[in-house]
């Protein structure tokens, strides 16, 4: 029964949202309204929670001087760095100049050189999938490529024709691609939901 309770508030949330989203009715209209704001504060307080909780554990990492203090240390200056460009006298929140001057100084550059990162991981994996003759893989390679090339930076005729190309590919077919995925995760949470909700096991078939 417990295990049920959490299940049917979702689906019961889940369905006001989407009756809300089709059907025009001022009454539904409120109700999802007063929804979404317990949700984004049930989401502020997750986040708040998550905060405290990364302090504590890495606080206490750099207390007892665990094997990485310095990515402890950072993390907690870095943290310590934006409350303080956030709750400042004076300051605008997100707006602020100093809080976009800490994004674009550090979050930007953190962020380029994960994905610098990720582009040797994926070539890797690429070598690995080639060695092995997966037509997955290949299929994967091929369109990659096609993209880059699409994306290049030229110009005169030749440019526009590749930057209208890149676009319809972005747009098109790999747009659908994407939109399929969301929808076939969509439907397989869908497809969870119910299982538990009506306490059908994966193994019931």
């Amino acid at each position: 029964m417990r295990r049920s309770i959490p299940t049917v508030v979702v689906t019961v949330i889940g369905l006001i949202l989407l009756a809300d989203f089709i059907v025009a009715n001022p009454t539904l209209d409120r109700v999802a309204g007063a929804v979404s704001e317990w949700i984004m504060l049930l989401a502020a307080a997750a986040a708040l929670t998550g905060a405290i909780a990364l302090v504590a554990t890495h606080g206490r990492a750099l207390l007892q001087r665990g094997t990485d203090r310095i990515g402890s240390a950072v993390l907690l200056l870095g943290l310590a760095l934006m409350l303080i460009a956030g709750f400042r006298p004076g300051s605008s929140g997100s707006s602020d100049p100093m809080t976009r001057w800490l994004v674009a100084a550090l979050l930007a550059p953190l962020i380029a050189s994960l994905f610098a990162l990720l582009f040797f991981f994926l070539l890797a994996a690429i070598r690995r999938g080639l060695a092995i003759r997966s037509r997955e893989t290949s299929l994967m390679v091929v369109v990659a490529l096609a993209v880059l090339v699409l994306l290049l930076p030229l110009g005169g005729a030749l440019g526009g024709w590749l930057a209208a190309a890149a676009g319809w590919s972005l747009s098109g077919p790999i747009g659908a691609v994407f939109r399929g995925m969301l929808i076939g995760v969509a439907v397989m949470g869908a497809i969870t939901a119910a299982r538990l909700l009506f306490g059908v096991e994966g193994t019931d078939e």
